[in-house]
């Protein structure tokens, strides 16, 4: 795909975002479209964003689950970038009526990186001797394609359905709690509407986070200190609209919660 489409899409997502409009898929007008094609997308999107004063602060790791796998008949990870617009605190209103489009949230494990992580060579153990704490983490993806009819590459040119996210009241040692058998209770309006543990997000979060920074790595891209770092969901995605609220918690973590308006 030549600079001049990748600009053009990635300017088409930018418009969208910002209007709040879906938009026809981009494999529809583009079947040919590589990966490769869809990252370059994604960085005319995030250029976009940083021109208007975002500023990054973290990345995200999207379809991890087999879960929501399933639910987009998206069968491998991205990732996207998250920005200083993107972040609220637990217990945070969000105005989703006024920022996103087809929201749907997910709860899953965020990571507080202490020290640098470039790929390739990343492992597990060189996870967590970099993370200064882990904490729950709502991601509220959205997404700008018309219905969500997406394939891998269309969600990879979306920034990964990055819609919003929302950090959680603790900030514990990866060393304090079993990453893979942690489990989450996920409750919308009172009510359960979804369980999981760790180990849905590639049968561990480190390992979610290892991959990321190994890929990262191929494009030159590092995992920075100080970065928030979301590993992916624990379950399925949950639709979500003005008026829902909802909470969480992950078992030795803490909790989360938020109310959308």
């Amino acid at each position: 795909m030549d600079p001049k489409t990748i600009r053009g899409y990635g300017d088409e997502l930018y418009d969208a975002l910002r209007r709040q409009r879906m938009v026809a898929p981009i494999t529809d007008r583009e079947p040919e479209m590589s990966l490769e094609d869809a990252y370059a997308i994604s960085r005319q999107l995030l250029e976009r964003r940083t021109a208007d004063g975002e500023t990054v602060i973290g990345k995200k790791i999207g379809v991890t689950s087999r879960a929501v796998q399933s639910m987009l008949d998206v069968h491998q990870p991205d990732f996207g970038f998250l920005t200083d617009a993107m972040v609220f605190n637990s217990g945070d209103h969000l105005p989703v009526s006024d920022l996103l489009i087809q929201p749907r949230a997910e709860g899953e494990i965020a990571f507080l990186l202490k020290r640098d992580l470039m790929g390739p060579g990343i492992t597990n153990a060189d996870v967590a001797a970099a993370t200064e704490g882990v904490m729950p983490c709502f991601e509220i993806v959205d997404s700008r394609i018309t219905d969500w009819k997406i394939k891998i590459q269309d969600t990879v040119a979306d920034n990964a359905s990055c819609g919003l996210f929302v950090l959680g009241d603790a900030l514990v040692s990866p060393a304090r709690v079993d990453l893979a058998t942690c489990g989450m209770v996920l409750e919308k309006n009172g009510e359960i509407v979804a369980t999981g543990a760790g180990a849905a997000a590639l049968n561990s979060p480190l390992n979610a986070v290892a991959w990321l920074a190994n890929t990262l790595g191929a494009f030159g891209i590092g995992l920075s200190a100080g970065e928030v770092i979301l590993s992916g969901s624990l379950a399925a995605l949950i639709p979500v609209q003005a008026g829902d609220c909802m909470s969480m918690r992950i078992g030795g973590i803490g909790g989360a919660s938020v109310r959308f308006v």
